[in-house]
C-alpha cells in the first residue's frame, strides 16, 4: 500500500463521518485550500482507497423492519449457483464469504417474517442455514482509523 500521510488520514476520517462535506469545508477543517483537498481526494479515489460515498438510511422507515443475519453452509459444488441465485436478491444487502462451518454470512432486510421465510427457503436450496434476527445495532459501522493509532 502506498504511504498515506497525516493529511490523507484526516481527510479519510472527515469523509467517513460525513461524505457530503464540500472540498472547501474539508479544506477549512484541515487548513488546506479547496483545490489541494480536491487533488488529494482525487488521488485517494484513483488509488482505490476511497471506493465510494453512501447515505445512511433508516430501513424501518422504508418498510423493511426485519433485519437478520443468515449464516449459510453452502456445498462447494453449489457455490457458483448460490452466488448467481442468492447474492443478487434485493433482500440481501451484504454478503461475506467467511471461514468456519458456515461459509457465508448474509445481512438481509425484509418487510415481514413471511418474506424472510421465503428468502430462507431460497437460500436453503444450496445448503443449511442458521438465522439470527437483529434486535438492535448499537455500533452499525465504525469509521476506519489509522492502524496502530488507538
Amino acid at each position: 500500500m502506498d504511504h498515506l500521510d497525516d493529511v490523507d488520514w484526516r481527510l479519510l476520517e472527515l469523509l467517513q463521518q460525513d461524505g457530503r462535506l464540500s472540498f472547501s469545508e474539508l479544506g477549512r477543517r484541515i487548513s488546506l485550500s479547496g483545490s489541494a483537498v480536491t487533488e488529494r481526494v482525487r488521488r485517494l479515489e484513483e488509488r482505490g482507497v476511497i471506493t465510494g460515498y453512501a447515505a445512511s438510511i433508516d430501513t424501518t422507515k422504508l418498510g423493511l423492519p426485519i433485519e437478520a443475519l443468515v449464516r449459510a453452509r453452502v456445498r462447494s459444488l453449489d457455490t457458483p449457483r448460490f452466488r448467481t441465485a442468492v447474492l443478487p436478491l434485493p433482500q440481501v444487502v451484504a454478503a461475506d464469504h467467511v471461514t468456519g462451518e458456515e461459509c457465508w454470512v448474509l445481512r438481509v432486510l425484509c418487510r415481514d417474517t413471511a418474506e424472510l421465510e421465503a428468502l430462507l427457503e431460497t437460500v436453503q436450496r444450496y445448503g443449511e442455514t442458521s438465522t439470527s434476527l437483529v434486535l438492535s445495532s448499537p455500533l452499525r459501522r465504525r469509521p476506519v482509523g489509522r492502524p496502530g493509532s488507538g
